[in-house]
């Protein structure tokens, strides 16, 4: 099977994006789209956060929590989303029309790949490498990192999301990059017609 999309990293950004491609289920240009998330969460900021400047979560809530409810929320509401687990992506490589995602199990092809991992130096996944430079918003010393991209877009069907698209810290920075991708990837899938999706009362 080939994929349309892949998602790579199961953090904010990574977890919203998925959340925003599996609410279009219905829509007739992406009923049919094959999705998949390699949810490999270790190097997460979100493991050890504290949250009490979010609007909408619950003062004190906890990074940890957030992550574990989102896998879940996802796999409750669109568990046509195929959720990978306990997989490590080691190499992503273009191969004619498609991407090749490499990890320590198993190898995969997607004609959409969004990177979503932490903007840490310790990012390591060849094919991505020459896109690497310092990140723009963060302190020099922290040794931050970026995948140089414009507006999300590293190349053609190529994206990144979060704080590895050169965005701040921020949970609602990073899940609002997050969407943004879906939101593109949605809009390409329609032909080019900008899309969004929202549920109404």
């Amino acid at each position: 099977m080939i994929f349309d999309a892949i998602i790579i990293g199961g953090g904010a950004a990574g977890l919203s994006c998925a959340l925003v491609l599996g609410s279009a289920q219905h829509k007739p240009f992406a009923k049919e789209k094959q999705i998949g998330i390699i949810t490999h969460q270790k190097t997460s900021h979100l493991q050890n956060a504290l949250f009490n400047n979010v609007l909408g979560l619950k003062p004190g809530t906890l990074g940890a929590d957030i992550l574990n409810d989102g896998l879940a929320q996802l796999r409750n509401l669109y568990p046509h989303i195929n959720q990978i687990s306990k997989e490590k992506v080691l190499s992503v490589t273009k191969q004619d029309e498609h991407f090749i995602i490499e990890t320590n199990k198993n190898s995969y092809a997607s004609t959409i790949v969004v990177v979503a991992v932490g903007y840490t130096s310790l990012m390591h996944i060849d094919g991505l490498k020459s896109y690497i430079e310092p990140h723009p918003r963060a302190a020099t010393e922290k040794d931050r990192i970026w995948l140089k991209n414009e507006d999300h877009l590293i190349e053609k069907n190529l994206y990144v999301a979060g704080t590895l698209a050169g965005w701040r810290s921020q949970f609602a920075i990073a899940s609002g990059s997050g969407a943004h991708v879906a939101t593109d990837i949605l809009t390409l899938w329609n032909g080019g017609k900008h899309t969004k999706v929202h549920d109404k009362i």
